[in-house]
């Protein structure tokens, strides 16, 4: 007993000790010298970007909520509009039919994303605004049958609408693969488990397997949604007055060049970044239920 009293004490006065040692803070000296360099290399881009006379920020001021400009910026929102909506349409049911077990409609689902993935966007977008060189008229009626209605190809595709279908198709192809890879990365034992529920197909796909999905989805998409926002510049080729268009148009004239190409590249970021915020709210709606099952177990291991 005494041997025992004596090993609890030699114990408790080492922990006596260990506790009344200071606590010294560890130095990291080269993080604040690398924290101090960085800061300095962004001061001095900063002053460069005031004091530097050729950013002209008088002639930026002027065009940046120029008439022209809103008009053109205008142009560029509906084309990402509608190459996202009818983009994502497509790339649905691409998607389905790549997952489907027909092997037809399996093979030109793959086919159509191998080959629209290919081709560069700018070849798509000329192929589609010189549709008119291949086909004079376009007709609606059953296949390798009667015609019901014919139209001139140039009274039907617009500029604006042979960018809209070139930005759209391109757009398919992509949207496809990323839902595809959502959908797949759900565990097959989810569909087991919906299905051993007894609910019925769409219910199973809407209610089990999609939340779990657009999780995976959501940020692929949204860096699509993004890089379609950006790429709509290259309709440019096609005189098309959409914003990076308009821009080069005024500068042409005024010689300006920098501060019209920085007049386009603020309305870039500013609106980048309004579609940045969307998906975050829109990744933590379907966040949710991981949160609550965070805040579940926490409350169970406080318990």
């Amino acid at each position: 007993m005494s041997t025992l009293a004596a090993s609890a004490r030699s114990v408790a006065a080492t922990e006596h000790e260990d506790g009344d040692l200071p606590v010294v803070r560890t130095r990291h000296p080269w993080r604040w010298v690398t924290a101090a360099v960085a800061l300095v290399v962004v001061a001095q881009f900063a002053h460069g970007l005031i004091t530097n006379a050729g950013w002209d920020w008088g002639t930026f001021a002027q065009y940046f909520t120029a008439k022209s400009v809103l008009s053109a910026l205008k142009v560029t929102l509906e084309l990402t509009f509608w190459g996202t909506l009818l983009g994502f349409f497509l790339g649905i049911w691409l998607a389905v039919a790549r997952l489907s077990n027909n092997p037809v409609l399996k093979a030109i689902s793959w086919t159509y994303i191998w080959a629209f993935r290919s081709i560069p966007l700018i070849v798509q977008l000329l192929f589609w605004f010189n549709l008119a060189y291949l086909y004079k008229t376009l007709s609606i009626g059953i296949p390798f049958g009667p015609e019901f209605a014919r139209f001139q190809t140039n009274g039907v595709i617009s500029g604006f609408t042979a960018a809209v279908i070139g930005l759209a198709l391109h757009q398919a192809a992509y949207s496809a693969e990323i839902i595809r890879a959502g959908i797949i990365s759900v565990d097959h034992g989810q569909w087991e488990a919906a299905r051993s529920l007894g609910l019925p197909w769409h219910r199973q796909f809407f209610t089990v397997v999609a939340p779990q999905a657009m999780r995976g989805i959501l940020p692929n998409a949204a860096n699509e949604v993004i890089s379609l926002f950006k790429g709509t510049s290259i309709v440019s080729t096609m005189a098309i007055a959409e914003l990076f268009y308009q821009v080069q148009v005024i500068y042409g004239r005024n010689g300006r060049v920098v501060p019209l190409l920085m007049v386009a590249t603020v309305w870039y970021i500013l609106l980048t970044t309004v579609l940045s915020i969307i998906q975050f709210y829109i990744e933590r709606h379907f966040a949710r239920g991981d949160r609550a099952s965070v805040r579940t177990v926490k409350g169970g291991d406080r318990r």
